[in-house]
């Protein structure tokens, strides 16, 4: 779990940061992302996915003008998803509508606000059982808080409830986050390795209070040269994780990841690449 939808502070940058270790971009499939853009505000895009047998993909377009946003895209699942995206209705704000079909139960409507020093974001789903969702966060660069709830408008009952803090010093941040219904707590910290921020060691423990386990992951990022980086994990449950990516030009970049279980030798390693194309 993670606060994504809260920009206010830049305690909560940290936080993701710490995410983007550990999990961003470790994959075992096969992956092709080609988009392009022109300067009267249309972008396409094609993602194609393979992972063991299976294969997908998809085709997306994007259109800006002034301080709207028009996405929609097309898969291979025969599903169109659309999102209307309008910025400054209100003041510091972003209005967002989003549907997916054939579901026709799936539209949203989002609303976002934006302050130097905190944001609020209210969602609700316009079906005959919708869910109201409420994010916030308040904070310094230093310290920030954050909440956020789900609201089962028709039976009257929380979804989830989530709520953190975090903690942020020049070369350190360090998180708190209890979530699952206050039934799990997740710990995170960060280290800056050199002055010029180029390597990060990090480490994470979540505990499930209901079951007694806990999980404990480490990580660390380098960044070898202005194109390429480096990334790897190891949890206490023997699973090793690493890539690399290297960006080949401007904004397309090539990914090599692997992973496999140390207590399991036997088993055979996974390894997924991706590549997106950008001309």
């Amino acid at each position: 779990m993670s606060f994504s939808l809260l920009y206010g502070s830049d305690g909560w940058a940290y936080v993701l940061c710490i995410a983007e270790v550990l999990t961003e971009d470790y994959s075992d499939e096969q992956t092709v992302v080609i988009s392009s853009q022109s300067d009267t505000g249309l972008a396409l895009g094609s993602t194609l996915v393979k992972k063991g047998g299976l294969s997908s993909g998809d085709v997306a377009a994007q259109y800006k003008f002034k301080n709207a946003t028009v996405d929609i895209k097309f898969d291979t699942e025969s599903n169109i998803s659309t999102t209307l995206a309008v910025a400054d209705i209100l003041p510091s704000s972003k209005t967002i509508a989003s549907w997916k079909l054939p579901d026709y139960d799936s539209g949203k409507i989002e609303i976002q606000y934006f302050h130097e020093h905190s944001s609020l974001t209210a969602a609700v789903g316009l079906n005959k059982s919708p869910a109201l969702d409420v994010s916030a966060t308040i904070g310094t660069p230093c310290v920030a808080f954050g909440t956020e709830a789900s609201y089962m408008v028709s039976s009257g009952s929380f979804r989830k409830y989530n709520a953190g803090f975090s903690l942020k010093t020049p070369n350190v941040c360090a998180s708190a986050i209890l979530f699952d219904k206050g039934d799990a707590v997740r710990v995170s910290y960060l280290h800056h390795l050199d002055q010029l921020k180029r390597g990060l060691a990090v480490g994470e423990i979540t505990r499930k209070f209901s079951t007694n386990e806990n999980t404990l992951t480490v990580g660390c990022s380098y960044v070898i040269d202005p194109h390429t980086t480096v990334k790897a994990k190891l949890n206490n449950h023997g699973c090793l994780g690493a890539l690399v990516q290297h960006e080949l030009k401007p904004n397309s970049i090539l990914t090599v990841s692997g992973s496999f279980n140390t207590l399991a030798m036997e088993k055979t390693p996974r390894f997924g690449l991706a590549l997106t194309l950008k001309p």
